[in-house]
């Protein structure tokens, strides 16, 4: 089963939900990217994963338009800017999905106030993307 995950960036939110798919179920393919894909993933991003035993450290972000050829099962948008921004997929897809997620690269002020909202971030995207699992993917395998 082939999974895109899209967001503006591709700096936290698609490459958090990218690791939580991949660690349910390592026989997915499951790809990242953005829509203006940052030089990086963010450190924020990498520490809290880290914190929840991933390592997400050699990750890089991709351009959703080297993906839009491909064939997809499901292609699942994460942001509003990503949503509004997506390119018109050339390739087969399925099914599209928008589950929305606060971006919080977006806001301001410490790191500890970041890592607080991208903690929080985190772990409703995983509990989203837990339920998409249960819901659409085990079932169709």
């Amino acid at each position: 089963m082939n999974i895109l995950i899209i967001c503006r960036a591709n700096s936290c939110r698609s490459q958090m939900a990218e690791a939580f798919l991949k660690k349910m179920d390592p026989t997915l393919n499951v790809e990242s990217v953005g829509t203006e894909p940052a030089p990086s993933v963010h450190p924020l991003t990498i520490k809290v994963m880290a914190e929840i035993g991933f390592d997400i450290s050699g990750w890089n972000t991709k351009n959703v338009a080297d993906f839009i050829h491909l064939d997809w099962d499901f292609v699942i948008t994460v942001c509003d800017i990503a949503r509004n921004a997506c390119p018109v997929f050339t390739g087969n897809v399925k099914e599209s999905l928008f589950f929305k997620f606060t971006d919080p690269l977006a806001y301001e002020g410490s790191d500890e106030f970041l890592l607080e909202l991208i903690r929080r971030t985190r772990d409703h995207i995983k509990d989203e993307f837990e339920d998409f699992y249960r819901h659409f993917v085990s079932c169709s395998i």
